[in-house]
């Protein structure tokens, strides 16, 4: 019997280490595609495609812009009206602080989680996590699915009023009414709520915040244009009314100003991102509030320097006087065009946390995403949920007067006195220490402000009440 090669021994060794090795690898890779199954199994329909997590920090940036950085922006010089130049300043200066510091404290939170091994991807999933399951299902979940489809309504709503007036600038003498422009706008909105995930309207989102800027710049433009012109009205900054109008129109006008920093769905924002998250919200909110100083401050600086007091509730109401163009034409058409063009990008936005809850409801989890089985499902409940939303806002287009109801009792809890909330009992913070005591504050102001908000937008309803008429063509 001969006597083995060394050589081969070691050859045979390296070979069975290797095999091994393989063996280990295939192992573990298969135990991780267990966990990866595990844990979209343990995903509804809604987060798995709804939800994907797939963006990245400038995906992020896109969505909360159109979220923020709206047509709203327009009603800034309105508010200025009631708050005076001072006041004015001061209040919107301390929304963007305030806004940009809570949207930071839910974002550390949800980090905080997600390193935790428990990320969350709703406010409702906040609520429930944090100050438990009946806060979820029966105050934030529902308040958040109403703020925010109520905003789907008040888009349509004023976008069939921006199609209206575009009309009666081509055609003064035109016959069509605001239900039709509603209607024609509620049929593109139907088909842009098809797009299947959030993250899917990242390049959406990117015009939309081309969009606002130009928009911005129009209205910024006609209102210089207007106030260095031989058409400029008489200017004056007073403060109209009585002691108790004025006192309740300072908080109307708090109100406006907290409601446009609003937008209620930071988490199903941040939820897009793919993982890990750690630090890229906050890349997202910066490039989202360098959108938000450049286009609000001019916007309600020029706006309110031009019109004073007599500012109407979107600017570009005041670019013409009794049928009198103020501005030139194509710059009034360009003021009201592309805040149209953005209503869409902002209605489908919104529209995001009723196709989580209706996907949630009827879509099968554990089959394909676009398999027919889901597909039919979704299109026909998103169609339903537009068709409703349309309905809506061509019944009621004084609905804005309710949205002011809805944006006290909504935005301001959900943007402003829940994230200092779930700071202070995620991480606990030192009573001694400036955080908490500032937490502390802001849940007591905008807690009190939410209550005198709520009271102004139930007394301006009175106000209108008898002006209130179905259908009407207003």
């Amino acid at each position: 019997m001969g006597t083995m090669d060394p050589n081969y021994m070691t050859t045979m060794k390296d070979e069975d280490e290797e095999m091994n090795m393989s063996s280990s690898a295939n192992a573990n890779h298969h135990n991780n595609n267990n966990n990866n199954n595990k844990t979209n199994t343990n995903l509804d329909a809604g987060a798995l495609f709804v939800l994907q997590s797939k963006g990245s920090w400038i995906h992020c940036g896109y969505h909360m812009t159109t979220a923020i950085v709206g047509p709203a922006l327009l009603s800034l010089p309105f508010a200025f009206a009631s708050l005076g130049w001072a006041g004015g300043v001061v209040c919107l200066v301390l929304g963007a602080a305030v806004s940009f510091y809570s949207y930071n404290l839910i974002s550390h939170v949800l980090e905080h989680h997600a390193q935790i091994g428990r990320r969350q991807l709703r406010f409702r999933d906040m609520a429930n996590d944090i100050l438990g399951p009946g806060w979820g299902r029966y105050y934030v979940g529902p308040i958040q699915f109403v703020v925010c489809f109520g905003a789907v309504v008040g888009t349509i709503l004023l976008a069939g009023q921006s199609m209206k007036a575009i009309y009666l600038i081509a055609k003064p003498e035109g016959s069509m009414e605001l239900y039709q422009f509603i209607i024609i706008f509620g049929v593109f909105s139907l088909v842009l709520a098809q797009m299947p995930s959030f993250h899917s309207l990242r390049h959406v989102n990117l015009i939309s915040l081309v969009l606002c800027l130009a928009y911005s710049l129009c209205t910024t433009a006609g209102s210089i244009y207007i106030g260095h012109s031989d058409k400029a009205p008489t200017r004056d900054y007073s403060i109209l009314g009585s002691s108790t109008h004025r006192t309740l129109g300072i908080f109307n006008a708090i109100a406006i100003i907290s409601t446009t920093f609003g937008n209620g769905i930071i988490p199903e924002i941040q939820a897009t991102i793919s993982p890990p998250v750690t630090g890229k919200m906050f890349k997202g909110l910066g490039m989202c509030y360098t959108v938000v100083i450049v286009t609000f401050f001019s916007v309600s600086i020029s706006g309110y320097w031009a019109f004073g007091n007599q500012s109407e509730s979107s600017i570009i109401s005041n670019f013409t006087a009794d049928g009198v163009n103020l501005a030139p034409e194509w710059l009034i058409y360009l003021s009201n065009i592309f805040p149209l063009l953005q209503f869409s990008a902002v209605t489908t936005v919104y529209l995001q946390p009723t196709n989580d809850v209706l996907e949630s409801l009827s879509v099968d989890a554990t089959k394909h995403q676009f398999s027919v089985r889901n597909v039919i499902p979704r299109i026909l409940l998103r169609s339903a949920a537009i068709a409703m939303a349309t309905t809506i806002a061509a019944m009621l287009p004084f609905f804005g007067d309710i949205n002011a109801i809805l944006g006290a009792f909504g935005f301001m809890p959900l943007d402003f006195v829940l994230p200092s909330i779930f700071y202070n009992i995620t991480f606990k913070p030192s009573q001694r220490s400036l955080v908490f005591w500032l937490n502390t504050v802001l849940i007591a102001v905008f807690t009190v402000l939410t209550m005198l908000a709520s009271i102004s937008a139930v007394r301006q309803i009175a106000l209108d009440a008898k002006n209130y008429k179905l259908f009407a063509n207003v």
